[in-house]
């Protein structure tokens, strides 16, 4: 069931970005590609991925980027556009290839990228892979994809990506709406979980949703689940988990949209430490949606939305936007502030995405603190002593 979103006043001009501060200190890829991918790890390691089959690695903060062998170099995979990447550290990393048909794939290496293994292919001739997410230590994994017959495209795995099996809930199905992942920066997907000691125990609270834009309006796709172990195991030995909540839910979000270039572009969690008294699931999670419409960069309506603390039941907009287009936004804990990113500069939020104040006009597509990547490439990273 759609729930409408909440109304809030007219929202305030955004400022003009400030005169150039240095709040990104450019480094030197060593690549013209368009970079869409980016994975820190710890803020030393990093990876970043982009068009022409590129995959770059940092092991020293960003002082040097190394450009990795090319996935499947032999056959196709200088024609790859690697627009997600994730990392756990400076051995391990996937890159997600989005394109139609079989250019959307999934590759691994484990060898600090020097050889991959391709995990998935996309077969479906009008498919295309948008965002993926994995976790390393339970192997559990999501990836989304176009809607293919009315319905949106979401793989899970449980056994860290070596098998993929289709979601085929009945709640993901469109009837109709014009609705499209955007495949802008893998940050469409949000994950979190939260519990007592084991934070797989009974009593979680899980939450696991993406969103969405197009014609039909900008959402969030989401369910919140209590999961518990059950006694089943899978081959490689972690439990089997039970989804208690396995309904999709959609959720209208304050986005520009209603053209096939707008909607929602990413989605950010952050974790508040207290639970508020009637919110059920999403008790201790603050969201964060950004987007707007890709087609016009420089306009500020309807391009960031935060949430209350029931996690994206009910949603707000900003009273002041970022300053243009955004598509990756994340929380800093050690800053203790948002960042957002879009094609005419970034933003920074310190009141929970309320309002937002200009950082810079530079030109950006993808976000993983403390490193931004745009194209031609550009890689920076930030410098928190510049902040406003």
């Amino acid at each position: 069931m759609c729930i409408a979103a909440g109304q809030s006043a007219a929202p305030a001009p955004p400022q003009p970005p400030p005169p150039a501060r240095q709040v990104w200190l450019m480094q030197e890829s060593g690549t013209t590609a368009g970079l869409r991918g980016l994975a820190s790890v710890d803020g030393t390691v990093a990876w970043a991925s982009g068009t022409g089959g590129t995959v770059l690695r940092t092991t020293d903060g960003g002082e040097h980027w190394q450009k990795c062998a090319v996935p499947d170099a032999a056959a196709d995979g200088a024609t790859l556009d690697f627009r997600g990447v994730q990392a756990w550290d400076e051995q391990t990393a996937i890159v997600m290839a989005s394109g139609p048909g079989e250019k959307s794939r999934l590759y691994k290496t484990m060898d600090g990228c020097k050889t991959w293994n391709l995990l998935l292919k996309n077969t479906d001739p009008a498919g295309f892979f948008d965002s993926f997410w994995l976790n390393a230590i339970y192997g559990e994994g999501m990836l989304v994809g176009d809607p293919l017959k009315d319905r949106f495209t979401v793989l899970v795995t449980q056994d860290g990506g070596v098998t993929w099996r289709s979601d085929r809930s009945k709640s993901l199905r469109l009837h109709g709406m014009p609705l499209a992942a955007f495949a802008a920066s893998n940050s469409l997907i949000g994950r979190a979980s939260r519990g007592t000691g084991d934070t797989r125990g009974p009593g979680i609270d899980y939450f696991n949703g993406f969103v969405a834009g197009g014609r039909g309006g900008a959402f969030l796709i989401e369910r919140w689940e209590g999961r518990s172990r059950t006694k089943a195991r899978f081959s490689h030995g972690r439990y089997a988990s039970m989804f208690l909540l396995p309904d999709w839910n959609r959720r209208a979000l304050p986005l520009a949209a209603g053209v096939e270039s707008a909607g929602a572009f990413a989605l950010a969690l952050r974790d508040t430490g207290s639970p508020c008294s009637d919110c059920g699931f999403g008790k201790y999670w603050h969201l964060v949606a950004v987007g707007g419409d890709y087609a016009k960069p420089n306009e500020s309506t309807g391009t960031a939305a935060a949430s209350s603390t029931d996690g994206g039941w009910t949603w707000t907009a900003s009273t002041t936007p970022p300053h243009g287009f955004r598509s990756a936004v994340q929380w800093s804990e050690a800053l203790k502030l948002w960042i957002t990113v879009g094609t005419n500069g970034s933003d920074i939020s310190r009141d929970d995405g309320k309002t937002w104040r200009p950082l810079d006009d530079g030109n950006w597509n993808a976000l993983s603190l403390p490193f931004v990547v745009g194209p031609n490439g550009r890689i920076a990273r930030l410098n928190p002593e510049r902040l406003p």
